[in-house]
């Protein structure tokens, strides 16, 4: 059977040419498809994450996506996966990051089982510190779980990864409300009900997380 062409793949890869070589997907998601690609110039691996064509036609979420990519890219932390650019060629609109081997916290779970107590308070801590960082630069991720928990294979340290629906604070009320983003089974329930949300929604999601990776399980 002959393998379908990727037209956006090829397309973008064309629209990046002389900077960004793309060699895979490795993901997709409600705002973006994620490509590992090398940095031509730095011969460096990163992942690069796009808004896809059709939805960067919509003006609305083209600025959203560009406004979170941006706030994500303020952030410094050893565990949170940095930004380096936020960029836009032609219809398309993108922003490359680091790219860290490993797995996933719910591949690590699902494929090993929980986490030994002493090996989950260490990664627990290091998304903690992450978290409580980003608060305190005034972002909340609004999407804290498992999947976005990457334990780098060399090291064996925990990043933050994608706050491609962070929001910035706005005021002691939070974030404006209205809309629901995140993932249903860790979100907090002012999330679930579309209100304004702050630093502690992101707590109760760290919360459940935590009885993940110390049980295999949701409670």
């Amino acid at each position: 059977m002959v393998e379908q062409v990727d037209r956006l793949f090829l397309d973008f890869q064309s629209a990046l040419a002389g900077r960004y070589s793309l060699e895979r997907e490795v993901g997709r998601g409600g705002m973006g498809v994620v490509y590992l690609a090398r940095e031509v110039r730095l011969d460096r691996p990163v992942a690069i994450k796009l808004l896809p064509p059709s939805k960067a036609r919509d003006g609305g979420l083209r600025e959203r996506f560009l406004r979170e990519a941006r706030t994500a890219a303020k952030l410094s932390h050893p565990n949170i996966i940095p930004i380096f650019t936020v960029e836009e060629a032609g219809e398309f609109v993108f922003f490359a990051m680091a790219f860290v081997e490993g797995d996933t916290l719910t591949q690590r779970v699902r494929e090993r089982g929980p986490l030994p107590p002493s090996e989950a308070a260490r990664v627990l801590r290091e998304v903690a510190w992450a978290l409580a960082y980003a608060h305190s630069q005034g972002v909340v991720h609004r999407d804290v779980k498992p999947d976005n928990i990457i334990l780098e294979t060399a090291t064996g340290r925990a990043l933050v990864a994608d706050f491609g629906i962070a929001g910035l604070v706005k005021g002691a009320a939070g974030l404006d409300g209205g809309e629901v983003v995140g993932t249903p089974e860790f979100m907090s329930p002012e999330q679930v009900l579309g209100e304004g949300v702050d630093g502690r929604s992101d707590l109760y999601s760290f919360g459940l997380v935590g009885y993940f990776a110390l049980t295999g399980r949701l409670p």
